[in-house]
């Protein structure tokens, strides 16, 4: 997993060097925050990797290079509008992108051409060489062309790029998206899998152009042996440990004069040699959340092999609703470790390595929510589940006690608690649309609120931990069908009148036609005309059956 988060922040640090290394560019980051990134490689939402891949890489971009970031499907669900300018291109934008892709939600569609159009337009590419960096899980899902677009953007005659990171997509995916990079003179890279984006990054190095051939020199005097490498560092958890050697980082900084971080030299993974300039450098080793920085002299002729101890420890968790339960994949895992500016999250079962200390856990499955402080000493491997402690409820609607199951739209769930408060009011705990609704709850007393379009019923349930119940809800409703030929509105009424006369209006259309579940009982109904004419007419509804009127 470790080495798939290193390759995405590799392809994307390769773009960087690809693009964003010319001085006069302005770039723009396009992140995918659909609902599709939810989805695990290995076992870790490919949200998280690409999270952490923009932090990892935009710690090694120039202080002076203009960076933008944006990002669509993060706001809304199901709509194709939902595309944000969150960071304008601009220097030191890095901090504020890291911020802002950590707190994206994703949850939405695939708005993709519409969201490069806005980033060109974003990036003023009919005066400016503008690029872009489009990074998607997902084919688009607006109706957007991307190979029209690229097309369209070359045809304009400026010096526009795109280029595309298919994170996670098939080959026959790739192909309907590599168009967009094709046509701007872009590149696409496949990001299937780690061996897979390997061998895409080494398609997109471009060569150097070869040097000019120079004038033969007089043979030098000949010069001492140098060592085959000058750089030769070690990390380990704690003192006396093994050298680590897998899913480390090493950053490497030339040195200021006051002995903190200069420009970046370059970033290596795993066990690393190196022949580096003679001179001051600032080391940063990292494995995990664990990182450790000092000052190292290259000196001329001579083997630097610095020692760097992280003193940390490996924290494994596997977040369970109930005990002996099955781990639950899309529980949430936060870890706030010692030093942390922001508490690291992670999905399902968590394997990663803290600095030493208490470690403060807290799981989340569904309404449930539970944390532990856990002690992890340097060098030590804690595992450990964490009990939630949740039931398992699935809530349908029935129009009658063993009839048909309602499983059409206007299908809503509300769980309250079952207790009222002082003021006759429940406090509410969640929701959800649809039949086979699914609630991860504590254990407590609830009332379900069940709502098919114009029926409503409330029924108490209990939770245990560990449990699984199928809550089902008599709604003792039909469904009452309505045309009214040249009707401008319908409307519902009871046929009981109130103290002064007036009926109780149930629900309406702007339409000829409604309809719609509704209690069993007798019900009037009204149509209007644009001329304000009205027709009125009488039905019957039966529990489980459908009912149709005609009013003209």
């Amino acid at each position: 997993m470790a080495g798939l988060a290193r390759s995405v922040a590799a392809a994307i640090l390769l773009l960087s060097m690809t693009t964003f290394g010319f001085a006069a560019n302005k770039v723009l980051i396009i992140l995918d925050a659909s609902g599709s990134m939810w989805a695990q490689i290995d076992g870790k939402p490919k949200l998280e990797i690409a999270r952490e891949s923009l932090r990892t890489v935009l710690q090694s971009v120039p202080a002076d290079d203009e960076i933008g970031f944006m990002a669509y499907g993060h706001r809304e669900k199901g709509s194709c509008d939902d595309i944000q300018l969150i960071v304008p291109p601009q220097a030191g934008s890095a901090s504020a992108i890291t911020d802002a892709a950590d707190s994206l939600k994703f949850l939405g569609k695939t708005p993709l051409t519409a969201a490069v159009k806005q980033a060109a337009e974003a990036l003023k590419y009919t005066e400016d060489k503008a690029t872009v960096v489009l990074i998607t899980d997902g084919l688009e899902t607006c109706g957007g062309d991307p190979c029209a677009l690229g097309k369209e953007l070359e045809a304009s005659g400026v010096d526009f790029t795109a280029d595309v990171v298919g994170f996670g997509l098939t080959a026959d995916e790739g192909k309907q998206i590599a168009c967009l990079a094709d046509n701007t003179g872009g590149k696409y890279i496949q990001a299937s899998d780690e061996k897979a984006l390997q061998e895409a990054l080494a398609e997109t190095v471009a060569a150097p152009a070869p040097a000019p051939v120079p004038e033969p020199a007089p043979t030098p005097a000949p010069e001492p042996a140098k060592p085959e490498f000058n750089f030769m560092p070690t990390a380990v958890l704690a003192e006396g440990g093994d050298p680590v050697t897998d899913g480390n980082a090493w950053e490497v900084y030339k040195a200021k004069s006051d002995g903190t971080r200069g420009d970046s030299v370059t970033t290596e993974y795993g066990a690393y040699k190196a022949n580096l300039e003679p001179g001051d450098y600032v080391i940063v080793a990292r494995d995990g959340e664990a990182k450790v920085e000092q000052k190292v002299k290259i000196e001329a002729g001579q083997v630097a092999k610095p020692l760097f101890t992280l003193n940390a420890g490996t924290l494994v968790i596997h977040p369970r609703p109930s005990a002996g339960a099955d781990v639950v994949d899309g529980a949430a895992v936060v870890i706030d470790y010692p030093s942390a500016d922001n508490p690291a999250t992670y999905y399902g079962t968590t394997k990663t390595v803290l600095p030493a200390g208490d470690e403060k856990v807290t799981v989340t499955i569904g309404q449930g929510v539970v944390s532990e402080t856990i002690p992890l000493a340097a060098g030590k491997t804690v595992e450990k589940d964490i009990i939630v402690g949740v039931g398992h409820v699935v809530a349908n609607a029935y129009y009658t006690a063993g009839g048909d199951k309602a499983d059409g739209s206007g299908i809503g769930f509300k769980i309250v608690k079952a207790k009222k408060k002082i003021d006759g009011t429940r406090d509410e705990v969640t929701y959800a649309y649809g039949p086979d609704s699914k609630f991860d709850l504590p254990p407590d007393d609830y009332v379900l609120i069940a709502t098919v379009d114009l029926a409503v019923v409330e029924q108490p349930f209990n939770v245990k931990v560990g449990e699984f119940q199928d809550v089902k809800v008599t709604m003792n409703a039909g469904v009452l069908a309505i045309t009214a030929p040249g009707a401008s509105k319908i409307e519902i009424f009871e046929t009981k009148k109130d103290i002064n006369g007036n009926r109780k209006s149930l629900g309406y259309a702007y339409d000829q036609k409604y309809q719609a579940a509704i209690p069993a009982g007798d019900y009037a109904v009204v149509s209007e005309k644009s001329d304000n004419s009205s027709k009125e007419g009488t039905v019957t509804v039966k529990a489980g059956e459908r009912a149709e009127l005609t009013v003209q």
